[in-house]
């Protein structure tokens, strides 16, 4: 019997990946029909057999290098419209880099029509594909069996309907954790386990229950075990050891960090002055308030700078001196403007100021106000642990949670980011953020009463 099954997941898996193989030809056909008839020829001196192929190439190391940042082939967990936006976002991109790529390459500045209606063919491909890859799949892969465990009840049936997980996951039981241990034994038939917030014993007791009996475990971690995940292995008198340490990258990635900033940024402060200026133009005709706010925030090890945004609120927004995170776009002190700024990010411009003088990074922790960090610590002490590292203007929770997530979420993120730096993590976190740009829930408030902390 179980034979019969890891040979159908066997088979299931390759038509899988034949699928994905399907999805980078009916991406890369538009672009080489463009190429061939439009933009090759156009070369002062045009390339052929090999030199042609090589483009398609670059194309699709660039469009799967892509895909794959924004999850884009993730059909087991993501939604048609999720993988729909994520591959349409990764193939635009990819077409304007080879678009740019043309334009040096040719006699002068190429059309553009072509390169258009190839994106809305590979719009029309990528719906398709992802409509029909989302229904084979869950039409031939039923949604698994799945029992949460649970010490806080931080999982509930009610979320995974409102994630639309349901397609993919069965819940069957929702057990306390005091009643598994009066009880110890995994339900017959079970496929996946969600543990939430367990304490490390029992935690492990059902872990190695679970991979006896061939169960996936999804965990949602706590903060020592994302620490851990940081940890460097080591033998040690014929010992295995887990070193672990403060946040002490490499120097030559501290370099390299460093340097890419002062590019970056500068680079930056030059092609978007022009826009910088029309919104200073606009945020002082709006209501002849100053352009800049200029807050104290906390950056490594707590030292305190001032950050610069364009400012988006009214001038009286804290005339009490009480710190206040907003609630969202109906907070009533937004600007109409700031309220434009905030959807789009353009008030965060200014920090590449902040960036160019080594206040900030591009990637880290985003740098929070002593007023509100003390608040945090008070319920969560743990919340100092993210000043490691230098506060960034974005971020692995920005990318990866939400505006509105918990301090203890913000926290377990940004040490997951803290416990495995490198350059390619950057890039990757880099390349995400365009992702959240238009995804409104990214930008949301928090409700009143939020800025305290959960202690788990």
């Amino acid at each position: 019997m179980e034979n019969g099954v890891g040979k159908n997941k066997l088979v299931h898996d390759v038509l899988l990946k034949l699928a994905k193989l399907l999805n980078l030809i009916l991406v890369v056909l538009p672009f080489a029909w463009v190429w061939r008839d439009f933009y090759h020829q156009e070369m002062i001196d045009p390339y052929h057999g090999m030199g042609n192929y090589a483009i398609l190439l670059v194309f699709l190391g660039l469009y799967y290098f892509y895909v794959k940042t924004y999850d884009g082939f993730m059909v087991k967990i993501a939604k048609i419209s999720d993988l729909i936006y994520s591959q349409f976002l990764a193939v635009v991109i990819t077409d304007v880099i080879l678009y740019a790529i043309s334009w040096l390459l040719v006699r002068h500045f190429p059309v553009i029509w072509p390169m258009l209606i190839t994106i809305i063919v590979q719009l029309f491909f990528i719906s398709v594909w992802s409509y029909g890859i989302h229904k084979w799949y869950f039409a031939t892969y039923p949604a698994r069996k799945t029992i949460i465990i649970y010490d806080s009840k931080e999982i509930t049936e009610e979320m995974f309907s409102d994630y639309g997980l349901e397609a993919r996951f069965n819940i069957v039981e929702s057990i306390s954790i005091d009643d598994w241990v009066n009880n110890e034994k995994i339900p017959n038939g079970t496929e996946v386990i969600f543990l939430a917030n367990i304490h490390s014993h029992e935690r492990n007791q059902i872990i190695k229950m679970a991979v006896a009996k061939g169960i996936q475990v999804f965990m949602l971690p706590r903060i020592g075990d994302v620490i851990m995940s940081g940890a460097r292995r080591i033998h040690m008198l014929h010992l295995p050891v887990m070193e672990l340490h403060r946040y002490a990258p490499k120097r030559e990635y501290l370099f390299v960090k460093r340097m890419f900033d002062i590019l970056v940024s500068g680079i930056a402060l030059i092609i978007l002055a022009p826009l910088m200026i029309l919104v200073s133009i606009i945020i002082k005709l709006t209501d002849h308030g100053p352009i800049f706010y200029k807050q104290v925030r906390l950056t490594q090890n707590g030292r305190e700078f001032g950050v610069l945004k364009f400012r988006s609120m009214r001038t009286d927004a804290e005339k009490d001196g009480v710190a206040r995170l907003s609630t969202g776009a109906k907070d009533p002190r937004v600007t109409p403007i700031g309220r434009f700024m905030r959807k789009v990010r353009i008030d965060e411009l200014p920090q590449l100021i902040n960036i160019l003088k080594g206040d900030m990074t591009i990637v880290g922790p985003r740098p929070e106000r002593p007023e509100i960090a003390k608040q945090y610590e008070e319920t969560l002490p743990e919340f100092g642990l993210r000043l490691q590292a230098k506060a960034g203007l974005t971020g692995y929770a920005q990318v990866y949670g939400k505006y509105n997530a918990t301090p203890y979420n913000k926290l377990e993120m940004d040490l997951m980011y803290i416990a495995n730096p490198s350059i390619l993590e950057d890039l990757k976190i880099m390349f995400a953020t365009v992702k959240i740009l238009f995804i409104p829930e990214s930008t949301e408030g928090v409700a009143e009463g939020q800025t305290t902390a959960k202690k788990k």
